[in-house]
């Protein structure tokens, strides 16, 4: 780390250096709860008792929302852990000049598609020097809680910088909120008058070239069905060669047919596949996902639309025609197979340098 980033002078409750040490403990926790691994001493940071706590929390949490299954709960711990490097959060820090931002109130509107999708906006947010303001969703009301208590448990200063805000949010200098594109016109005209981020509906895709290996098509799978295809890093489009057999695809995807004994998925893909057949409309599928041929982008849960092209030409211009509703392109030549919901500290959720943001308010 460069000497002019250690001797960053104390910015509210601590240090930009003690904040990257609370999250790297955390991490560390995080780490230890994904693995589903039991207590392993004060070292961690935690008592028994509140490890243990937040490990029930884990498994129960669904009974709040079906959709946080015990495992996408514990595969979001793991995915942050990932990102909450010592290493990492320096060399990361060290693209910007923090040395003269002053301390303001950012609100958070979180969404709650899938667990703690918020989380990288308050790292951007406390590491930049700012105290965070949470107006949580309905759908993840209970694991951020758990986290801020975690937090008090490091270091109660850590946790002061973050207030969990239950009604209306006030008294705030700046604002990152995250919704459906409806949603944003909404949030564009109430929070107007302070500086503001805005995220809408985006969603991922997969090139194919028709030489993927089993692995690729495996992986890919993930890439699909991880948080039942709920994010917007989930792959909802697949743009192929014109004479690309998807009988491959099925194949490789097939050990990923368990997604379907989820009866909220469930519904959603019987749902949609009875929509479709009382429509005559053309489909393909497999007993867990429908393929659809489509020009469209966003495809309902439980469906999968394809788009057949000539050459890599065509599928660059329609990516650059999509660029503002894409948020990441999977495939042989862009992100690789199996990694769309593994993103970098430096993968913005909107392409929108969200720590130049706030740098600047």
């Amino acid at each position: 780390m460069s000497r002019k980033y250690t001797n960053i002078l104390i910015v509210g409750y601590m240090k930009i250096k003690q904040r990257i040490s609370a999250f790297v403990q955390l991490g560390k926790i995080f780490k230890e709860l994904g693995e589903q691994k039991e207590w392993s001493g004060y070292d961690i940071g935690l008592s028994e008792e509140e490890y243990q706590s937040f490990s029930q929390m884990i498994k129960y949490v669904k009974n709040h929302n079906g959709w946080f299954t015990e495992e996408n709960v514990r595969q979001a711990l793991l995915s942050l852990s990932q990102i909450l490097q010592e290493d990492e959060l320096n060399e990361w820090l060290e693209k910007y000049s923090l040395e003269d931002v002053t301390e303001k109130q950012v609100g958070i509107v979180m969404a709650g598609n899938i667990p703690l999708v918020g989380f990288h906006d308050v790292l951007c947010v406390l590491l930049s020097g700012h105290k965070a303001l949470l107006k949580l969703s309905k759908d993840d009301a209970f694991l951020w809680p758990g986290i801020h208590k975690m937090m008090k448990s490091l270091d109660n200063n850590f946790a002061k910088l973050i207030t969990i805000v239950e009604h209306k949010l006030e008294n705030y200098d700046a604002v990152i909120a995250t919704g459906s594109d409806n949603t944003a016109r909404y949030f564009e005209q109430y929070f107007s008058h302070v500086p503001l981020i805005i995220r809408k509906n985006r969603t991922s895709v997969a090139v194919l070239n028709g030489e993927e290996s089993p692995e690729e098509l495996y992986a890919l799978g993930q890439d699909i069905f991880n948080y039942f295809g709920l994010g917007c890093r989930n792959v909802s489009k697949l743009l192929i060669p014109e004479n690309y057999d998807l009988d491959l695809f099925f194949k490789g995807i097939y050990d990923h047919h368990e997604v379907i004994n989820h009866v909220k998925y469930a519904n959603n893909y019987d749902y949609h596949k009875t929509i479709y057949l009382m429509n005559q409309d053309e489909i393909l599928e497999n007993g867990f996902v429908v393929l659809k041929e489509s020009e469209d982008l966003h495809s309902p849960l439980g469906v999968l639309y394809y788009q057949r092209f000539k050459d890599t030409d065509q599928i660059q211009r329609y990516l650059e025609e999509m660029k503002e509703s894409v948020q990441c392109v999977v495939g042989s030549n862009y992100i690789g197979f199996g990694e769309a919901q593994c993103p970098g500290l430096a993968d913005y959720a909107d392409g929108m340098d969200t720590m130049e943001f706030l740098k600047n308010i």
